[in-house]
């Protein structure tokens, strides 16, 4: 499955190191599902966003996906991709950037003639530039938030509801960020996604890492900050599983809010069974071939 990373660090700009493929083993690792691309996103001191991504088009890119990116922000999002739809192509590489906020998605939704159709009745379809389920989830969030006059939380639930009693869908995880804030939903259960508070045990300084993602800021030692990710990235024991249906909040001092918005299931839940062979596969990269 694809791999979700977000952080926020209050209003304090820090600077952070990113790798994005980690494990020297990765990519020679061919029996097992390769990603197919990287992207890192950051609100920078100035809170303009900033994006570095990268298809992985041929091993040959390796070097551009394992090299370190130094950043500096208040909110970062790292997404590494596994295909499900969409080309290996920069428009289709996470995160994406729409009305001064970053979005990535780890997930399926389906049914994507349907949601265009939805996005054109709201003159959303200008939002999309690639062939993703996830820039599409992104459009209806954005034109959402656009009819709630700009209110992110009413429009993000305005546009997983719609999904959720309209279209087929297997997961839903989705981080969005601006410059002072951090949304993180879990829905349903089907994929894990994880809250680290590094608000008052900022004893150490930040240094997380998964076969993939690989995060390190030595500001982040006497700074707080909150974390997310699709599975822990350390032995700390403060790592909690969000619940199905879950939203967290961030805000710009950090302030967490979050309770269970979205309980009932999607009417249209698929089975990995369900999923084309491609899908299914993306769910699962670890598995061997």
């Amino acid at each position: 499955m694809c791999r979700l990373f977000a952080m926020h660090a209050g209003r304090r700009a820090v600077t952070a190191t990113f790798w994005l493929l980690d494990a020297p083993d990765n990519l020679a690792a061919q029996s097992r599902r390769n990603p197919d691309g990287t992207g890192l996103g950051v609100f920078d001191a100035h809170g303009v966003p900033q994006l570095r991504k990268q298809p992985i088009a041929a091993w040959d890119d390796r070097a551009f996906h394992s090299e370190a990116h130094e950043m500096t922000g208040t909110t970062f999002v790292a997404h590494v991709r596994y295909a499900t739809t969409g080309a290996l192509d920069v428009a289709d590489t996470h995160p994406f950037l729409q009305d001064g906020r970053l979005f990535a998605h780890n997930g399926v939704v389906e049914g994507l003639d349907q949601l265009d159709a939805r996005l054109h009745s709201l003159g959303a379809s200008d939002l999309v530039a690639g062939q993703t389920d996830s820039e599409r989830v992104f459009a209806l969030i954005t034109a959402a938030v656009r009819e709630r006059d700009g209110d992110v939380t009413a429009g993000l639930l305005d546009a997983i509801g719609w999904i959720a009693e309209n279209l087929p869908l297997y997961a839903l995880n989705v981080l969005l960020t601006t410059a002072t804030g951090v949304w993180a939903l879990r829905y349903p259960g089907t994929h894990e996604l994880y809250l680290l508070d590094r608000r008052a045990s900022a004893a150490r300084s930040l240094d997380l890492r998964t076969g993939r993602i690989h995060a390190r800021s030595a500001h982040l030692e006497a700074l707080p900050s909150v974390v997310f990710a699709s599975e822990p990235m350390d032995d700390d024991p403060g790592w909690r599983l969000l619940e199905s249906g879950e939203l967290v909040q961030v805000d710009a001092d950090l302030k967490i809010t979050h309770r269970i918005e979205c309980p009932d299931a999607p009417n249209h839940l698929l089975s990995r069974e369900d999923l084309s062979p491609a899908a299914e596969a993306a769910q699962h990269p670890q598995r061997t071939a």
